[in-house]
């Protein structure tokens, strides 16, 4: 639907608040009743119902581990974000990087180790099980993580991948510690001072965040206390669950009218409404839950609801390929958030539509979209099964 219409929609929830005259209602109800069911019609006849969300199996895990375990190790193309001290800074990613060096950038070789953890942690039948240990023990010894802790209290970089970064390596922890395996253990205590610092530099940094960052992409404030506040559960640290809880409500609390029309942005792979939802879901009770997201996005209720996925015009561009990567994330949103109440199990099959859409785009891609989507499609899958 476009913008105007959508507003439209919203204000018939709006209306039956502000108490307007009946008169007025019925007749606005009735306009923007059949404009919304007239273009949810035209939608709906451009998708494929008979589309299944793909079932993952051996082949398929091994078709994903395909893109992680090529890239986590390949130095190059890479783009860094490092602030040089002086020229005896200028060194190879690998050097600075001993650990997350590969898959173009520290965030998404962080996120490709993930996945090899979660795929063979799900399939440890995989024929490239071996081959997989071996790089995950090699990348993430003891001695390399040593070296990415120093990097992190370098001059100028303690902000480094703040907080998109920082979020994958706490998903990267939460995988390992709910894995019973001793490779896991391993992992995890080779992982433990990377974990400590971010885990430290969040309790000093979310205190100083005055105002969220709402925008689409990496520094997105609510997709990164997500995955912080599922890893705070995990390892039981309530000081900081209570922390993360604490500054969602304050920072969302008093949200309204969330305008998801405006999505995408041209870059967008995270979708700022959804990903404060799901986040809100997680912070509120059931109750608490339902009465604010009727204020913050009232056409999210609606059994109707729709939003056409996202396509991408140039797969080589970097930047435009991140559409696809939206498609994936408001699947794990609408995922989550259909879990959460019986008014919003509808949003599954929002959330199957997206995924169904995208997945195809995984296989057979260029690098500036392969070194990194696998990661977002294996997490959706895994919001679907919860």
């Amino acid at each position: 639907m476009d913008r105007a219409l959508i507003i439209g929609c919203n204000f018939i929830f709006l209306s039956k608040k502000m108490k307007i005259s009946r008169f007025v209602f019925f007749l606005s109800t009735l306009v923007l009743i059949f404009s919304c069911n007239s273009s949810e019609k035209k939608d709906k006849e451009n998708t494929d119902e008979s589309l299944k969300l793909p079932k993952i199996g051996l082949k398929e895990a091994s078709l994903l581990v395909e893109n992680p375990l090529q890239c986590i190790d390949q130095k190059y193309p890479y783009k860094t974000s490092v602030v040089y001290n002086s020229s005896e800074d200028v060194l190879p990613p690998e050097k600075i990087h001993p650990s997350f060096y590969g898959c173009f950038d520290w965030h998404s070789a962080v996120h490709g180790h993930w996945s090899l953890v979660r795929l063979i942690k799900l399939f440890p039948e995989l024929t490239e099980k071996k081959e997989i240990e071996s790089k995950l023990l090699k990348n993430l010894s003891k001695e390399n993580i040593v070296k990415e802790v120093a990097f992190f209290k370098s001059d100028n970089n303690s902000t480094f991948e703040r907080t998109y970064g920082w979020a994958w390596v706490f998903q990267l922890a939460t995988e390992l510690k709910t894995w019973d395996d001793v490779l896991a253990e391993e992992l995890l205590r080779n992982l433990a001072p990377l974990i400590d610092l971010l885990e430290q530099q969040t309790v000093d940094f979310l205190p100083k965040l005055k105002h969220p960052i709402r925008v689409g992409e990496h520094s997105n404030t609510a997709f990164a206390l997500n995955l912080m506040l599922d890893y705070a559960q995990i390892f039981e640290n309530k000081s900081l669950e209570n922390l993360i809880k604490q500054k969602a409500k304050k920072y969302y609390i008093n949200d309204q009218l969330c305008p998801i029309s405006w999505e995408p942005s041209g870059f967008d792979f995270l979708s700022p409404c959804l990903e404060e939802a799901r986040l809100m879901s997680k912070v509120l009770d059931n109750k608490a839950f339902e009465d604010w997201i009727e204020d913050f996005l009232p056409s999210i209720l609606n059994k109707e609801f729709y939003i056409p996925y996202a396509k991408v015009t140039d797969r080589k561009d970097g930047k435009l390929v991140h559409l696809d990567g939206l498609n994936f994330s408001r699947a794990w949103c609408l995922y989550e958030l259909s879990n959460k109440s019986d008014q919003l199990s509808h949003l599954k099959a929002v959330g199957d539509f997206h995924f169904i859409k995208t997945y195809p785009n995984l296989f057979g891609d260029s690098y500036e979209g392969s070194h990194w989507l696998g990661s977002f499609a294996i997490y959706a899958l895994g919001k679907s099964n919860e």
